[in-house]
């Protein structure tokens, strides 16, 4: 009988461990990244400016840091010179905006953030899925502007307080940098985006009229990834307990 009521602790304790790993942990799905302007939790707000405002009813920013983003050089969030080849059209620098936008605002990317040492933020997001329609408008809007690097995550000249083209970059087309607009996504911003290769899979959007569809999209790879609502992955504590039951249930079998 000692034998039996153990097996039926065992038991419990699985089905407990299944079930928090299925239906726990949806707070994953609305947070914000700890970073040097992000709110430290997502909520409405009266207004965002311009391109940011898809994410006022839920902004992981301000409207001050919404204003931030949309200005250049030391104006701006991070001192960062857009017209470091000579002015970017408005219809180009949108695109960066709305990038901005995403970053600072969006309470989307929970299944996506990392951990980083930096001396502006301590996570990131990392190969979030973006959608293919929206490279290909930055690319269509952009491909013409002229920039000096391909990566502009780093390497840049930082001795004036804004970034400058480093030593012997030359100004190019963004065509001349980068083979069409999934390479554009994916690096020039290395890793922060990953273009689906399938284009029915789930993927974001960084501009929205109305609710906001990037919520069923983290909730899909929150699900993927078994962060939450619903997965059928179990954790690995469940998989060590399922293995423990298993010799358990042998043991008892022999027994009775």
């Amino acid at each position: 009988m000692k034998g039996f009521s153990l097996y039926l602790v065992l038991v419990v304790h699985v089905l407990f461990h299944c079930i928090f790993s299925v239906h726990g942990g949806e707070e994953i799905l609305s947070v914000c990244l700890d970073g040097k302007h992000h709110k430290e939790s997502p909520g409405p707000e009266a207004e965002l400016f311009d391109t940011c405002s898809p994410w006022k009813t839920r902004s992981c920013c301000t409207n001050e840091t919404a204003f931030l983003t949309h200005q250049d050089g030391v104006n701006g969030a991070y001192n960062f010179n857009y017209n470091h080849c000579g002015i970017m059209s408005d219809k180009c620098r949108r695109h960066f905006n709305e990038d901005s936008c995403f970053y600072e605002c969006s309470p989307n990317m929970g299944p996506w953030i990392v951990d980083v040492e930096s001396s502006y933020r301590n996570q990131k997001f990392e190969d979030v899925p973006l959608c293919r329609s929206e490279c290909v408008d930055w690319w269509a809007d952009c491909k013409d502007e002229l920039t000096c690097k391909n990566n502009w995550s780093v390497g840049w000249n930082w001795t004036s307080g804004v970034n400058e083209c480093p030593s012997g970059a030359e100004c190019k087309k963004f065509s001349e940098y980068f083979t069409g607009a999934v390479d554009l996504c994916e690096n020039i911003y290395p890793r922060d985006f990953k273009v689906p290769s399938n284009d029915s899979a789930p993927c974001m959007v960084m501009w929205f009229e109305g609710e906001n569809p990037n919520d069923e999209v983290s909730r899909y790879y929150a699900k993927e990834k078994g962060l939450c609502c619903g997965s059928n992955k179990l954790n690995y504590v469940s998989y060590i307990f399922i293995i423990i039951l298993a010799t358990f249930s042998k043991f008892l079998t022999e027994i009775y």
